[in-house]
């Protein structure tokens, strides 16, 4: 087979309809359109907004477009797992969302950073946290260490 060779599958490609050229062709006078009315001119018809005057759907159900109500307060919290600070901290280390970020667990220093208890922490670690749960503060007391809620960052709304 060579390049001269190729072509499309058959009826994989089919010729475009030409409208208004006869009408011994089947698509002659009105191609199509019918006759006259706002849907037989160029440029006719309305969009898919448009309910006959009747309020639209979108506008009906305000919240139906999406997943609803966004709450532009909320504050996402960077999840991380206390089996993942025994890999990157040494023991009576502090833990916070600087030493975390300059370590590449998160992102930013200044992200909200959850404490979660999957993994096992066999050393004692100061943890500092936005939010840390039951389980994770009793495997990082269990293991000696010392943990601190610090309070939730505000997020700036200009």
């Amino acid at each position: 087979m060579k390049l001269h060779d190729l072509q499309p599958a058959p009826g994989s490609k089919k010729n475009r309809k030409r409208v208004g050229r006869g009408h011994s062709a089947g698509q002659g006078k009105t191609a199509g359109r019918g006759t006259k009315g706002q849907n037989a001119r160029s440029g006719g018809g309305k969009g898919p907004y448009f309910e006959g005057g009747q309020l639209p759907i979108v506008r009906r159900l305000p919240f139906a477009r999406g997943v609803g109500f966004t709450n532009i307060w909320r504050v996402e919290f960077a999840p991380v797992n206390v089996g993942r600070l025994s890999e990157y901290f040494e023991a009576n280390q502090e833990v916070s969302p600087e030493t975390l970020a300059e370590v590449g667990i998160i992102k930013k220093p200044t992200q909200a950073v959850a404490i979660l208890a999957d993994g096992e922490l066999d050393m004692p670690l100061h943890v500092k946290a936005h939010r840390i749960s039951k389980s994770a503060r009793e495997k990082i007391e269990a293991s000696g260490g010392t943990y601190e809620v610090l309070p939730k960052p505000k997020k700036l709304h200009y």
